[in-house]
């Protein structure tokens, strides 16, 4: 057994594996592909996997002509209880957004009513059967999800996708999507594409099997058994290395050689035909064809499969009789199996790139004429843009209300390559540019940004007009800096916002919110513009004349009023935009994510409710809205806020929907930073410091900052306080929003301890200064603790006090333990042993209860000074289950139901049934009311 077969049949339950290789090597040995036994198996595994109510997924990647379609024949042909749904990427639609997925979902489509409302009114509008706001891609996924699903849960079903390379890019990051939430809906889900194809690295990540070329002794017995006559052996020999073991070079070759050919008797071609040049080979034989033949082939080849409604209107308009097709048909370049498609996926290709541009504008322009301009009247322009020649300004317009209609359907791949035609075709250069720019911001949000920067490049000529040239700068700063040039964006941002703050005061604050809210990212390390340099722009622009009481503006005059100004004007400011947040009806139109600055606003006046307020009404309009990019930051800062609460298993869990959710949509994870945090409060030295090394090395200010006071929270867990104090001063030192301030607490601790009593006074007096100015029960109970540390006797006593009874009104649970523990050492070191028992013993369960096991470790050796030995605790049950275990566990422990899970989770509400039978195996449970003393003290992070 290979090791692809291994770690196919590996991924189904146990027991059902080995079924499923008996079954597959039975099927193998029934209908044996010459050397492909092992492939069978593989194939085979996958789809009794399916059979049995589970779902797999492979991709097939070779060159053409290894057998890719032969063996995806196998699969589909061989289990008459599994529904088989099969569709070809076609060269022609692949600038088509969702048309692939179109096809493959239309046997279905009379269910997409029946889904749930924001995943049915992302499907429709993404087919066009309605006009709405954009589709978000991965709503629409989920809506392709949901709808197999349901479709297996009355026939396990296989969807076979062959020539992925041609698929348009919304369709294969729909099915991409899809492929990586399967696990037990009876779903399986076969791609076949050719190696080193753009679109390959959209599946990374997923089950892949290499299909080469045959060993040496399978491919003579192939070449043998589909050679007509005598095949002399050095011939064989000769064929068999020439082509690679190429399969349908082999049979291709037997095929079509001359008798004199296969004896020896007469040369062989040269090159043999494989790879491309299999193309070659099908094209010369296309070329013996009539000439109405061919064209009819060209109509085939351009037009979507399927469609024989429109392929035969097309031929009419070209004068093509149905007769064409015997001779394509007998000629074998043709099958009929309830329509016209050619005999190999290869021969299409192969047709359409042969074809000379005279052909092929002809084609595309018949195809143009007969296309029904309502229905289809984005494939109806792009045919058109096909068959234009030259500048054409009717036919560049076409194209772009097509590219708005793409655009309204969440097509942005399509947009762009609408637009990018467009503008070629577009005579005037200044509409050209404007085309050209809005491809660019097109590029940008189907993340191509070299391809952005190629479209704004070729506008620069015409960019006379001050808010385009300024809309192609923001969009080269956004650009930029996905390419990870993130500390030149503020600059360029800020260079474009001033220069339209007259003519387009909106837009200009817009761009000025972006570029602030990158710098408080970089802060320091930003290129061509300081943040004081920024922030006092920001507050000099004409455009804040007419500033709106929108989150964006609001936060925008808040911070910028914070790093100019100072801490204490900005509070009300920033208080003011946290509270518009709940009730601005526009969050969809700032772009970049909001829940990193609404952190940063809320631990800058120390506002626990206002940011976690804010932090779930992001968290439910991108869930509602399927915005999975901002909800990858919303779920950071949504982790950092529930280990504030002490709940460091949901802090956990939405840790690993966070990386889940990264590798589903093909985004680096920017869980790292709320991970750092979780490994120092959990006690995990080694893997902190590793992470935090890696962290501090990088360019970004915040990042940084976020490191040294996670750091710092470990070495104080450790009693390590000099550490702990150089871990943060450098956040003091440079005092930026949102770590500057939150870290002042750890500074007066850290100093006292380690005797360094300037460094603990400078942090108080910020801290007094920045507390009593928030006037909250966090900033305050902080600063009691703080004053508590400095002082002694009864004053002392109370403040610990005062300082416990604040911070339980807020939801920061961590600082309340911390609270206890430090007034719990204070008492003991007063020779207090019985009062400081019980401080110290509320400090040990509390920080055990969470998972705070350094915190818990410091509270049991003091306790133990006062003559108590707590044991430690056993880690419970719940450690024993698998990340996306704890994560679907937390959730069910909450109250959720299987379908508030499965949206959360982007999932079916079959994989969270199937994982939920584990877990209670696992645990040995039979009720979901079990779940949360169980998960309470579970090991974080997994």
């Amino acid at each position: 057994m290979t090791a692809v077969t291994r770690d196919v049949l590996a991924l189904l339950p146990e027991g059902l594996a080995g079924r499923a290789a008996d079954r597959a090597a039975d099927r193998a040995a029934d209908r044996p592909l010459i050397g492909r036994i092992e492939e069978q198996r593989v194939l085979a595994g996958l789809v009794a996997g399916v059979q049995e109510g589970l779902s797999g997924v492979l991709v097939l990647v070779g060159e053409p002509g290894t057998g890719k379609t032969r063996l995806l024949d196998e699969a589909a042909t061989g289990c008459p209880d599994v529904r088989v749904a099969r569709i070809v990427g076609v060269e022609s639609e692949a600038h088509l957004g969702f048309a692939a997925l179109h096809r493959l979902l239309r046997p279905w489509s009379s269910r997409i009513e029946s889904l749930p409302t924001p995943q049915r009114d992302a499907l429709r509008s993404a087919f066009g059967q309605v006009a709405a706001v954009a589709a978000d891609r991965y709503l629409v996924g989920m809506a392709a999800l949901t709808l197999l699903a349901d479709a297996a849960s009355v026939q396990p079903l296989l969807c076979v996708v062959e020539d992925v390379q041609w698929l348009d890019r919304e369709s294969a990051e729909a099915l991409a999507f899809v492929a990586r939430r399967l696990h037990a809906e009876a779903v399986g889900l076969l791609f076949a594409i050719r190696p080193r194809s753009d679109g390959l690295a959209l599946f990374d990540g997923l089950p892949v099997m290499t299909v080469s070329g045959l060993p040496v002794r399978d491919a003579r017995r192939l070449l043998s058994a589909s050679a007509a006559g005598r095949l002399d052996d050095a011939v064989a020999a000769k064929i068999v290395t020439g082509t690679g073991g190429n399969p349908l070079a082999l049979i291709e070759l037997a095929r079509t050689l001359t008798a004199e050919q296969l004896s020896g008797r007469a040369p062989l071609p040269s090159p043999l035909p494989v790879g491309r040049l299999l193309e070659t080979h099908f094209l010369q034989q296309i070329q013996a064809l009539p000439a109405d033949t061919r064209t009819l082939l060209l109509v085939v080849a351009a037009a979507p499969p399927g469609d024989q409604s429109l392929l035969w209107r097309a031929a009419g308009h070209l004068g093509i009789a149905a007769s064409a097709a015997d001779t394509a048909l007998s000629a074998g370049v043709l099958t009929h199996h309830g329509s016209l498609d050619f005999r190999h996926p290869l021969i299409r290709s192969a047709v359409y790139r042969g074809a000379d541009a005279v052909e092929r504008r002809s084609v595309h322009a018949a195809l143009a004429a007969v296309s029904d301009p309502d229905r289809d009247r984005d494939r109806r322009a792009w045919h058109r843009a096909h068959a234009t020649i030259g500048l054409d300004e009717e036919v560049a317009a076409e194209l772009e209300r097509a590219s708005e209609h793409a655009r309204s359907r969440g097509g942005h791949a399509e947009q762009a390559a609408f637009l990018s035609r467009a503008a070629e075709l577009t005579p005037d250069v200044r509409d050209e540019a404007a085309r050209l720019v809005a491809a660019a911001q097109a590029y940008v949000m189907v993340g191509d940004s070299a391809a952005a920067r190629k479209m704004l490049g070729r506008a620069e000529l015409g960019l006379d007009r001050p808010v385009l040239r300024a809309r192609a700068r923001q969009i080269r700063a956004t650009a930029e800096l996905y390419l990870g040039q993130v500390a030149a964006t503020p600059a360029i941002l800020l260079e474009a916002a001033e220069s339209i703050a007259d003519q387009d005061p909106r837009l200009s604050r817009k761009m000025m919110f972006e570029a602030l809210q990158v710098a408080l990212i970089t802060y320091d390390h930003s290129v061509g513009v300081t943040p004081q340099g920024l922030a006092r722009a920001v507050l000099a622009s004409p455009a804040m004349g007419s500033a709106e009481s929108t989150f964006s503006d609001l936060l925008l005059n808040a911070y910028a009023t914070r790093i100019a100004v100072g801490h204490r004007p900005a509070v009300p400011l920033l208080r003011g935009a946290l509270e518009a947040l709940h009730t601005d009806g526009g969050l969809a139109e700032d772009g970049l994510p909001l829940a990193v600055v609404s952190m940063f606003a809320s631990e800058d006046v120390w506002d626990d409710e206002g940011g976690w307020r804010a932090w779930k009404r992001l968290e439910a309009f991108d869930r509602e809205n399927g915005a999975l990019g901002a909800l990858r930051t919303t779920l950071m800062v949504g982790s950092m806020w529930e280990l504030r609460a002490g709940r460091f298993s949901a802090a956990g869990a939405l840790q690993d929907e966070l990386a889940d959710l990264s590798s589903m949509i093909g985004q680096p994870s920017s869980g790292d930073i709320p991970r750092i945090e979780l490994l120092a409060w959990s006690g995990r030295e080694a893997e902190t410091r590793a992470l935090a090394a890696a962290a501090r090395a990088g360019s970004t200010a915040g990042l940084v900052d976020f490191a040294g006071n996670s750091l710092a929270v470990l070495e104080l867990s450790l009693g390590r306080y000099a550490e702990a104090l150089a871990c943060v001063l450098p956040s003091f030192d440079a005092d930026r929003p949102g770590t500057g301030t939150r870290s002042l607490h750890e500074i007066v601790e850290a100093g006292l301890r380690s005797g360094d009593h300037v460094a603990a006074k400078a942090a108080l007096t910020r801290l007094e200064e920045r507390a009593l100015a928030a006037d909250t029960a966090w900033g305050l109970g902080l600063l009691t603790r703080c004053r508590a540390l400095m002082v002694d006797g009864e004053h002392a006593e109370r403040l610990y006090q005062e300082s416990i009874e604040l911070l339980g009104h807020t939801r920061i649970t961590t600082e309340v333990a911390r609270s206890h523990l430090l007034f719990g050492e204070w008492l003991l070191r007063h020779k207090r042993r019985s009062d400081a028992r019980f401080e110290l013993r509320t400090a040990y369960e509390m920080f055990t209860g969470m998972g705070a096991a350094g915190f818990a470790e410091r509270a049991r050796a003091e306790l133990s000074a006062t003559g108590e030995h707590p044991r430690k605790r056993t880690a419970p049950d719940a450690d024993a289950l698998t990340p996306r275990e704890k994560q679907i566990a937390t959730f069910a422990a909450s109250g959720a139901t299987n379908s508030e899970i499965a949206a959360r989770l982007f999932l079916s509400t079959s994989t969270i049934e199937y994982h939920l039978n584990k877990i209670f195996r696992k645990l040995d449970i039979t009720s979901r009311r079990k779940l949360a003393p169980l998960l309470q003290g579970a090991s974080r992070p997994a």
